[in-house]
Parts: C-alpha cells; structure tokens; sequence
C-alpha cells in the first residue's frame, strides 16, 4: 500500500480534483486546515449522499422523462441505503456501479462508521478515507457523465436537456416500475 500523505498531501490531492469537484466541495480546504479529520469526513459524506440522490433523481428525469416534481417526490421518499442506492443506480443507468468505485468508498464509509460511532480511527486512516471519497466522486462524476451527460459532484443546471417529460401518470407508472413506493 502507497504512504498515505500528511495534511498537506492530502489537501494537494483535493487541488488536482477537476474544478467542477472542488466548487462541490467547497469547504473542504478551509474544514481540512482548521478542524480535525473527523468533521472533514462529516462533510464530505454529507454531500457523498446528496450527491447520490441527485444522480437518482437526474438518472429519472433525464434518461426516463420521468416528471420532475414527481421524481422529487418519490426520491426523498426513498430512504436510500448504501446498498439501496448501487441496486436502485443499476435499475435507474441500466448498469452495475464499477467494483472498483464501490471498494473504493466501502473502506471510507467503514472510516465514516467508526467516526460516528464512537470508535478510535487512527490520522492515517481518517486521511486515506479523505483521499478515497474524493477521488470517488471525481471516478463516480466520470463514470456518470461517460453515458449520462451529466456530473452528480456539480452543478446540475440544465441536466436535463429539451426532452419533453411523459405525463404523471406514466411517470408514476415508471417509477413504480423502478421500485420506488408512491403512496
């Protein structure tokens, strides 16, 4: 296994990120100088899963014209889990999240558990879990954009494009369809 990089390393690592990351994350320089590793952490994973609902919700609207506000609706009715979210992105993109990205934030949200939950979590492991969920949302962003045209790490103005959305009803229906409970 490579050294993992003191802060300085670490924050050097986050500015080679492509820019449309770092404005995603763009209190991490200022978290990662002035506060402990763990509240680092905490941000990140709180936008990691904003991140993921969104790449749920834009996957609906954009590649099954789904109704916008209905989307909405049954998203934040979805209590998303990890796994929840790798099985509902197979269903919503038609493909299985590569190994590689899953192992990759895997070890970062066992960092992230032992964090919440009370447990020690030595530096070196508390800045590999950094260095891990970055280069997860630029791979994630990459992987997304490669057949979906769009960026979950930022800004999603315009992700959608022209296509007129199908009517609520048929939204409804493909959403049903998908898994999500409308009722």
């Amino acid at each position: 296994m490579a050294a993992i990089p003191r802060t300085p390393g670490v924050i050097n690592r986050y500015k080679r990120l492509s820019g449309i990351v770092q404005d995603y994350f763009s209190y991490f320089e200022e978290l990662a100088n002035g506060y402990p590793w763990e509240v680092t952490i905490g941000y990140l994973f709180t936008y990691v899963e904003l991140a993921q609902n969104m790449t749920i919700y834009c996957g609906v609207v954009k590649l099954h014209r789904v109704e916008s506000r209905l989307a909405r609706r049954a998203v934040e009715a979805y209590h998303m889990t990890r796994p929840g979210f790798r099985d509902t992105y197979r269903v919503v993109f038609g493909q299985p999240i590569p190994q590689k990205l899953i192992a990759k934030i895997k070890e970062a949200e066992g960092v992230r558990d032992k964090i919440v939950h009370g447990k020690s979590v030595s530096d070196q492991n508390m800045r590999k879990a950094v260095i891990d969920i970055l280069d997860y949302a630029e791979a994630l962003n990459e992987e997304v954009y490669d057949f979906a045209k769009f960026r979950p790490f930022g800004p999603l103005r315009g992700f959608k494009g022209r296509a007129a959305p199908l009517d609520v009803a048929t939204s409804r229906w493909v959403l049903k369809g998908m898994g999500f409970d409308l009722s």
